[in-house]
């Protein structure tokens, strides 16, 4: 392994182990409240840029990190879009 693969596995190690914990807990608790869905928008969609350019460069730490956090900020976003609708029909009502 080169040293670029092994600083680009441990920044993908990193990064993704940094993002579990916010995960875990929205997805533990359905609280998004605090959370910004333009934010978790623009981050959603950059991951998965992330993740296809580690396809199209096939490195192998880029796809599996950006897999992994795609997936979570995937579910997150979809409560966060939930929560939204539910308050603009209730604001609506």
């Amino acid at each position: 392994m080169s040293l670029e693969e092994i600083i680009g596995s441990l920044a993908a190690v990193l990064t993704t182990t940094s993002f579990l914990p916010q995960a875990v807990h929205v997805l533990r608790t359905r609280d998004t409240q605090a959370i910004s869905l333009t934010m978790y928008t623009l981050f959603t969609v950059g991951i998965t840029l992330w993740g296809v350019y580690g396809l199209m460069t096939n490195q192998p730490s880029i796809i599996a990190a950006n897999g992994i956090t795609v997936v979570l900020a995937g579910l997150i976003l979809c409560l966060k879009i939930r929560d939204v609708l539910a308050a603009k029909r209730k604001a609506g009502a």
